[in-house]
């Protein structure tokens, strides 16, 4: 998800989008004690999840 996309959106879908996020991360985590299939979704969430708090703090 690219800054310039999510700067487009309002704070409400934002909150809700940063919100979905954290929840995926935290299936992922569960999963991964039996071995997650792809292990580079876990820093993509995470930066993902850091870009829209940044979108945030701006507005």
């Amino acid at each position: 998800m690219k800054a310039s996309e999510l700067r487009q959106l309002s704070r409400e879908e934002l909150a809700h989008k940063q919100d979905e996020l954290k929840k995926e991360l935290m299936e992922l985590q569960y999963k991964r004690k039996s071995g997650v299939e792809k292990p580079h979704l876990f820093g993509q969430l995470k930066k993902d999840i850091a870009r829209i708090h940044t979108v945030l703090k701006k507005k």
